[in-house]
């Protein structure tokens, strides 16, 4: 990255030229002000060394803080008292990921077209229209009304506005002088705005509008057969056999036909399978110690800046180790020194699409329980760079924001919802998830642990749990509503009072387990219980195979140790292709294949299964079931006017080894009638032609690595400050779900015991600053599937925290 941003450098001094300096050409900065020698991205560019001892005066502190920073440049932030913790935290990330913090609740808030201009109009819409801003400004009515959290997020937004207040234009981010503009100052609400995107990013999902779609086209009995509302292969996260020790609510009743609902003509993204998060604990009766040892690998889409930060908070009452959301205040996923916690997406269905009807054109009013309601508006100004402000005019229901009354034209985001459609989210209510952060980093036992939870409404989170004193546990916590069964599986009336949620499941019957007899817990976001809980959550999870894996290793694992769980984290082992390789070779026809499909056939007859950076057949494997897949239910699920969603790859596993001569293997669109075997041979060679066409002959590229392609791009896409390409296995059906730009955000693996020893990585770096030699200084660690010790220091002389340089904070 340092050469590059050397490169960079050379490049760019050419286009000195004298008619472009001073104006703002498309996506150019004016090039004068960013060449400037005194305040342009030259300042940018941090030297290596650094200062062993600084003292900084702020005013708004209310005693003497120590920071010290480490080999590594995490802060480690020592105060005598919360307001001072949170207040530096603030300032400290500020320090390092500014432009970050304020790109991302620019884009959840739909504010980006105040930097780039029109460009980004409907982008900006789109964020309005799904209530982003209207679900942190509840969220933040919930946060203010704890004294605690309000103190919390006060202290943590004066410490973020100190630090822009004490920059110079030379100072600013390189961003900022790309996109020629400024930082404003922070605000309470963008705290709540980050965890609104981050619900967003784990709870959108639109299969109801395909769902329904395939209703109306096939009925009931085909729609139940081909996607059930459990699969065929599961391991849950709660053991099967665990007892639900609580008398469960009444249910409410389903309406006659609540999947009758008419449905209009939408395009959605399918969700994507396989991408998801992993966490576990072991009982000391599993670990080579005799304590607990807890890991978790969050998955989500990797970037430059990282998405986390890492940091430890030190204050009375409070020492906790971890990584925190640049631009929420506390710890997220981390530990201290009597217990650890971690968390991976339940993917609850809290959010449910209604189909309104309205009175007329205006949407003043619409139809509901026989009469007609008012709607309520919201106005939202849009501000644009160099152009007028936009007004855009939101309708609001009880059920939440009509996203669309009119789609609007080329823009793929609006496809994902349905038009004239309200949305009832979870986000979009009163909420306080900082203080489940605020507890659990002051925890001490499972009692505090399941306090703690009875904060955190959204987006729900399987919290993994282990303790010094032995105690494991997993519960998948969030507010969920209390549905009738395949409730929201399918676009709702929303006329008809009875589909509305009707209230919510009392938390302590979440599905939860402490101590299970088989001494471990974990999650792989597939289902979170065996069918005998009595509430439904959700109709589909994510597949079974990675939870599959992570169970198989974990019951056979004993005197386990952080090297175990280390390489356990990077296993790239298939088990979708232990289920179905064997089947797909026995049906190739090896006679009707060329000399190249032969040789491949040959390699993927050989292959172990693992998604190892050089496995040729894991390209091939990959490739092939893709088509396969497409190839089965292109002809029946696929249709521009009425877009629909494919069977999982769950049941069409079943279909493939039980029920070989079923009719969906039939082309309807061709004269021919199609078997299995047809369409096993087609992808097959499909599969090796497309990567002889594309990397040439068998061989080194041919290899997963270098056909997966997994890179972290930069944040907002800027060329030549994300990384290269990562010669590196893994696959979405793994353990180490990497794709190409989505996999493990944060790995950590924390030894429980009298002293706790936790272990940590990221795929970037501390550092924000591209011209910074902490901007992605673990991505090689990372990439390797290495851990860095962390360090939990107790005071700011202790010897293990390997001092980089020491920052003294006084009252001004």
């Amino acid at each position: 990255m340092r050469n590059k941003f050397k490169a960079f450098i050379c490049v760019i001094i050419p286009v000195l030229l004298a008619f472009v300096l001073n104006t703002k050409f498309g996506s150019l900065p004016p090039l004068l002000k960013f060449l400037n020698p005194f305040t342009g991205f030259w300042q940018n560019a941090e030297k290596m060394s650094i200062s062993k001892q600084s003292t900084l005066q702020l005013k708004r502190t209310k005693e003497s803080v120590d920071v010290v920073f480490d080999d590594r440049m995490i802060p480690h932030i020592f105060a005598k008292n919360d307001h001072d913790v949170y207040y530096t935290q603030g300032y400290i990330t500020a320090m390092n990921r500014l432009w970050q913090m304020d790109f991302q609740t620019r884009y959840a808030a739909g504010r980006l077209s105040e930097v780039v201009g029109s460009k980004a109009i409907e982008l900006d819409r789109y964020q309005r229209r799904m209530g982003m801003v209207y679900g942190a400004e509840n969220s933040l009515k919930g946060m203010m009304e704890n004294p605690k959290s309000k103190a919390m997020i006060e202290a943590y937004t004066a410490g973020i506005n100190d630090y822009i207040h004490s920059l110079s234009s030379a100072q600013l981010p390189l961003e900022y002088k790309i996109l020629d503009f400024t930082p404003e100052d922070w605000t309470p609400v963008k705290c709540a705005l980050m965890l609104k995107q981050m619900a967003a990013v784990l709870a959108i999902r639109s299969d109801e509008f395909y769902m329904s779609n395939i209703m109306k086209k096939y009925g009931t009995a085909v729609t139940s057969d081909l996607f059930p509302d459990y699969p065929f292969r599961e391991d849950p996260i709660i053991p099967v056999g665990t007892k639900w020790d609580f008398k469960p609510l009444s249910i409410p009743k389903a309406p006659v036909n609540p999947a009758e609902t008419a449905t209009t003509q939408i395009k959605t993204k399918p969700v994507e399978e396989g991408i998801g998060s992993n966490n576990w604990a072991l009982s000391g009766a599993k670990t080579a110690s005799g304590y607990p040892i807890l890991a978790n690998d969050p998955h989500l889409n990797l970037t430059l800046p990282s998405i986390w930060y890492q940091v430890q908070l030190h204050a009375p009452g409070l020492n906790t180790y971890g990584v925190s959301l640049p631009g929420a205040p506390g710890i997220i996923i981390g530990y201290n020194k009597d217990i650890a916690w971690g968390v991976t997406n339940v993917a609850a269905d809290v959010l449910d699409f209604f189909q309104i009807t309205f009175k007329d054109d205006s949407h003043r009013q619409y139809k509901y329980n026989n009469q007609w309601k008012n709607t309520t508006m919201r106005l939202e100004t849009i501000k644009i760079r160099n152009a007028k402000s936009e007004i855009d005019t939101v309708f609001y229901t009880h059920h939440g924001p009509v996203v669309y009354t009119k789609k609007p034209d080329k823009f793929k985001m609006a496809d994902y919802v349905p038009t004239g459609n309200a949305m009832r989210w979870i986000a979009h209510d009163k909420s306080n998830e900082i203080m489940t952060f605020y507890e659990l980093n002051r925890g001490k036992n499972y009692n505090d642990y399941r306090k703690a939870l009875r904060y955190f409404d959204s987006p729900a989170q399987n919290f993994i749990f282990a303790s010094s004193a032995n105690d494991i546990a997993i519960t998948a916590n969030g507010k969920f509503p209390l549905k009738w069964k395949d409730q929201g599986k399918f676009i709702l009336d929303g006329s008809d009072p009875a589909n509305d949620w009707q209230g919510w499941i009392p938390n302590a019957q979440n599905p939860t387990v402490k101590n299970p007899p088989r001494n471990f817990v974990s999650s792989a976001n597939q289902s979170s219980t065996d069918p005998s809980y009595p509430y439904y959550i959700n109709w589909e999870f994510s597949p079974y195979e990675r939870g599959k894996r992570i169970n198989d290793m974990l019951k056979v694992m004993n005197k386990a140790t952080v090297d175990s769980i280390r390489i356990m984290q990077s296993d790239s082992y298939s088990i979708l292709a232990q289920n179905l390789l064997p089947a797909l070779l026995s049906k190739i026809d090896a006679s009707k294949l060329n000399a190249t499909q032969k040789e491949a056939l040959s390699i993927t007859a050989k292959w172990n299964k693992f998604y190892t950076a050089k496995a040729v057949a894991g390209s091939i494997f990959d490739l092939w079931t893709t088509r396969l897949f497409d190839d089965i239910w292109a002809d029946d699920f696929t249709f521009a006017s009425v877009p629909m969603r494919y069977p999982s790859k769950d049941r069409t596993t079943e279909l493939i080894l039980k029920d070989p001569n079923s009719k969906w293997f039939d082309n309807v669109n061709t004269p021919q009638k199609e078997t299995l075997n047809d369409l096993v041979n087609e992808a097959f060679k499909y599969a090796c032609d497309s990567l002889e066409r594309k990397y040439g002959p068998i061989g080194k590229n041919w290899q997963w690595a270098n056909v997966k392609k997994t890179n972290i791009p930069h944040l907002a896409k800027i060329p030549g400050m994300g990384s290269e390409v990562l010669m590196i296995g893994g696959a979405k059906s793994t353990i180490n779900a990497l794709s190409e730009s989505n996999g493990p955000s944060w790995r950590m693996v924390v030894e429980l015991g009298k002293t706790p020893k936790g272990h940590g990585v990221y795929p970037g770096g501390q550092s924000g600053n591209p011209g910074s030699f902490f901007y992605d200084d673990m991505l090689t660690t990372w990439a390797d599937g290495k851990l860095y010790d962390l360090y939990l220091m107790n005071s700011v002389d202790d010897k293990q925290g390997k001092v980089l340089s020491h920052l003294k904070i006084s009252k001004k």
